[in-house]
């Protein structure tokens, strides 16, 4: 029998971004806490996937193919997550989209997909989602950000400026909802070993350079001198969803092993 220290046990809990990376793991971590779990991406294969890898665990996790930019979409997918499987408790917005370079090079387009993902398509999961939870007058919602939202980094202004809006949304969402006993928190990743991370890595000694830090791009580098794992920032998103922070919210959490020094 599973035991509920953390009150997730039986709570419908939807994942975007469930496909793969942090999304993946985040998912596979509240199925493990006893959540059933409606993992949600636009890449229907990988999030078929992980959810057959956890249903051979005999866990209760459904996939949905569904891309945030599509707010039609995204409507029907809660209002059928919430027929099949039941009210949704918590809901975790990951997907996310990186788009580098000079701000002098960003095109429209980069700009206007960056933004579409990573800050509309959190707004239109949590109006759907909020509108459901604020008449049963419970609920938590987290959105994984990036410490970028709070630091300047250079050639990821799209990328910067998208989770720095969807930091804010989620605070401002979480003074509305506070008095429905809802509650909606950040978690603020640094370099975490994922595939996005690697993408930005030119050779082999990509992680020791993040580690590092690069007094050129006015990096500090990783004071725990080690890149997040995927499974540290679940454990945090795992915290905030659950009972034991129930007097959380509007909170930004950093999971960045200090790389911020917490600016």
């Amino acid at each position: 029998m599973m035991m509920d220290g953390d009150g997730l046990v039986g709570r419908v809990a939807v994942v975007t971004g469930a496909a793969q990376g942090i999304g993946a793991e985040v998912a596979s971590n509240l199925a493990r806490r006893g959540a059933v779990v409606a993992a949600v991406d636009r890449n229907a294969d990988g999030v078929r996937r992980l959810a057959a890898r956890l249903r051979e665990e005999r866990l209760r996790v459904q996939d949905w193919a569904v891309d945030v930019r599509d707010g039609a979409a995204v409507e029907s997918m809660v209002d059928r997550v919430e027929n099949d499987l039941g009210p949704v408790g918590v809901l975790v917005n990951v997907a996310g989209v990186l788009r580098t370079g000079p701000v002098t090079e960003l095109s429209d387009e980069d700009w206007a997909v960056t933004f579409d993902i990573n800050t509309t398509g959190v707004f239109r999961l949590c109006r759907a989602v909020a509108r459901r939870m604020v008449a049963r007058r419970g609920g938590a919602i987290i959105t994984v950000g990036s410490n970028a939202a709070g630091v300047p980094r250079m050639h990821m202004a799209a990328y910067a400026a998208s989770k720095a809006a969807a930091t804010h949304f989620t605070r401002c969402l979480g003074l509305e909802l506070a008095a429905h006993g809802i509650r909606c928190n950040v978690v603020a990743p640094g370099s975490t070993d994922t595939e996005m991370q690697r993408l930005l890595w030119t050779d082999e000694r990509g992680e020791a350079a993040v580690v590092a830090g690069s007094l050129a791009t006015y990096r500090t580098g990783i004071p725990l001198g080690r890149l997040a794992q995927p499974e540290d920032v679940a454990e945090a998103v795992a915290f905030l969803a659950s009972d034991r922070a129930r007097h959380i919210t509007m909170q930004e959490l950093y999971v960045d092993g200090g790389a911020s020094l917490r600016a």
